[in-house]
């Protein structure tokens, strides 16, 4: 369940719909909110911390980090990542036309947010 909560925090701040200083949700509203152990919140606050993601300061809660440095790296790696696959796919006989038009799917069925 923590992994859930990390990754939808991840993809909101990823896309920039928790700016930069946000403050998020206390551990004990977002749990009753979400109807789940606080315990479960605070490993997730926890991780997202160690990423790099958020901040805290004491008796003020959790804020979101300026993360801006870490998604150029991760769309770097990204970037690394998609041209090798691009090639890959160029080594076994994948077309153009047939690339953009998997990556058309997957945009298709990943627009669900």
């Amino acid at each position: 369940m923590y992994e859930q909560v990390t990754e939808r925090f991840r993809i909101l701040i990823y896309q920039e719909a928790l700016p930069s200083g946000s403050r998020l949700p206390s551990v004990r509203q977002l749990a009753m909110d979400l109807s789940i152990n606080p315990n479960t919140i605070q490993r997730a606050y926890a991780e997202l911390e160690q990423e790099g993601l958020i901040y805290s300061i004491k008796g003020k809660g959790n804020f979101v980090a300026d993360t801006r440095s870490i998604q150029e790296k991760k769309r770097g790696d990204y970037r690394k990542e998609l041209i090798q696959t691009v090639h890959k796919g160029q080594e076994i006989g994948i077309s153009r036309e047939e690339l953009v038009t998997v990556v058309d799917q997957c945009y298709e069925e990943g627009n669900h947010d």
